[in-house]
């Protein structure tokens, strides 16, 4: 393990520390930190220095099954378990959790590179309200009485579905843990995490101190490659649902074993998602929104970036301009420094897909591709994972910049004047996850509103995900809902209905 104290606070050094060391090889089971079966092990990386910070656990078929078998063995007792008990304890463990959150933070920022200040803090945050708001949904697991006769009781009951199944990216990975195994668990579900090989150890850190306070085996973490752990979990026989968060490719094969074993799944898939910016739009509103909508203090990295954007062509070379000067001002920098906005990418071959993607733009006749910012020159970061917010213009709609999730820090700009036409072009994609639409008409929002085919439609502003607003796309970009009372009655419970006979 390399020496992070010269760039860290020294009140919280040794702490985190203490995690990589405590967790180095080990998964999650049954509330025990273990070495994988065979042993291996995957180095995992910080994307800033390019060091080797510790090494993650290389779990196969044999680590999933002790997992899953533990989770099974755990289900009964916490299905029993009422349900605003196991609310309690959620909401305890959410309260633990807060009192380490500068750990995790920088944990999280070591391991995905991306900016303490501007993000890592920010997702912990959330995450923990998200814990918090399903605790208090607990006592909400109620079925409903149907008048069907008046002699016969009819009613329906809210019944856990038994092991599931949460594989993350590594992107947002503990919002995204929150968001699948917090309902799961508070409607009485025994979990196996699948956690990012290439960020698992805020994850498991995370999880390790809500196990404590839950019955052994209620929630376990393993890591793997999707090949040698993704695989075997979604197979496993024991395992009742699969709640994914991660590419088409990967999602749409889930969606193959799932169908094969009929087990509910629940797929997050990626976006292309549109921003329209309309003749009245304040341009101050628009410049910010589309620096947070695109995510690119994350460098790009969220499936709801908005990645395309269309501004209205009287407004589009003031807003390009000021586009740039805003994204030359962001400080890319190492994440765990206080004065940086925007960290690395993930992996080296994630920045090489970026890149190419860039240098198919520099290739495309009448395109232009607009740099922004300054890679970072301190000798430590020298090997690091930077690249700058990139600003692309005069692109075909088929290219593929135009219609392929980058995952980057890229962000293409296309004019338009005629109302259905640029919402023809906003739908014209695969993905249907997200879109932002900025106007002072009202009629405008809602004409805009109504034809826009996406799952999260927001008018002047461009949130990330947020506790209690159902969150999930349409088409290519998957199937149901998260971070709402919806998602957990729907997609972690199975109704049953009831009729007896009074006579």
């Amino acid at each position: 393990m390399i020496n992070i104290a010269t760039r860290i606070n020294p009140a919280i050094a040794p702490a985190v520390s203490d995690v990589f060391t405590q967790l180095q090889g080990r998964h999650l089971v049954g509330n025990a930190l273990v070495p994988a079966v065979a042993g291996a092990t995957l180095d995992v990386i910080d994307p800033a220095t390019g060091a080797v910070l510790a090494a993650a656990p290389a779990a196969t078929a044999d680590d999933v099954a002790r997992a899953v078998e533990s989770a099974s063995a755990a289900f009964p007792g916490w299905a029993a378990t009422p349900a605003r008990q196991r609310g309690k304890l959620i909401a305890e463990a959410a309260r633990v959790i807060a009192g380490r959150s500068d750990v995790i933070s920088a944990v999280l920022a070591l391991e995905t590179g991306k900016a303490i200040r501007t993000e890592c803090r920010g997702e912990v945050a959330t995450a923990i309200d998200i814990v918090t708001m399903y605790a208090g949904l607990a006592s909400e697991l109620k079925g409903e009485t149907l008048p069907f006769d008046p002699q016969i009781l009819t009613y329906t009951s809210r019944e856990p579905l038994g092991v599931v199944a949460a594989i993350l990216p590594w992107n947002v990975p503990l919002v995204l843990m929150m968001l699948k195994i917090a309902p799961a668990l508070v409607a009485g579900n025994t979990v196996v995490v699948k956690a990012s090989e290439e960020a698992p150890f805020a994850t498991i850190e995370m999880a390790r101190l809500m196990a404590e306070l839950l019955p052994a085996g209620v929630l376990n973490v393993i890591c793997g490659t999707g090949r040698d752990c993704g695989s075997a979990l979604v197979e496993h026989p024991a395992v009742a649902k699969v709640t994914f968060t991660g590419s088409q490719a990967v999602g749409e094969l889930i969606y193959q074993t799932a169908a094969r074993k009929i087990i509910p799944v629940s797929l997050e898939l990626g976006g292309k998602s549109p921003m329209i910016v309309y003749p009245d739009a304040d341009m101050t509103r628009v410049i910010a929104g589309a620096i947070a909508g695109m995510r690119f203090t994350r460098q790009g990295q969220s499936c709801t970036a908005a990645s395309r954007i269309y501004v209205h062509s009287t407004l589009i070379a003031s807003f390009i301009a000021q586009l740039k000067d805003a994204l030359a001002k962001l400080v890319i920098g190492d994440p765990l420094d206080e004065a940086t906005d925007i960290g690395t990418v993930i992996s080296a071959r994630q920045k090489a897909k970026i890149e190419s993607y860039l240098a198919l733009g520099e290739r495309t006749a009448g395109a232009q591709v607009a740099r922004c910012g300054e890679i970072p020159r301190a000798s430590h970061l020298k090997d690091g994972l930077y690249l700058q917010p990139t600003i692309v213009t005069g692109l075909p709609e088929d290219s593929p910049l135009m219609r392929e999730e980058i995952f980057g820090p890229v962000v293409c700009v296309q004019p338009w004047d005629d109302e259905d036409d640029v919402i023809a072009r906003a739908n014209d994609s695969d993905f249907g996850l997200a879109a932002t639409v900025w106007t002072h008409d009202l009629r405008k929002a809602l004409r805009a509103v109504q034809r826009l085919d996406a799952g999260y439609v927001q008018v002047n502003q461009n949130l990330t995900i947020q506790p209690n607003l159902s969150y999930g796309g349409f088409r290519k970009s998957g199937l149901g809902k998260e971070a709402s009372l919806e998602a957990m009655l729907e997609h972690f419970t199975k109704k049953k209905t009831v009729v007896i006979d009074m006579r």
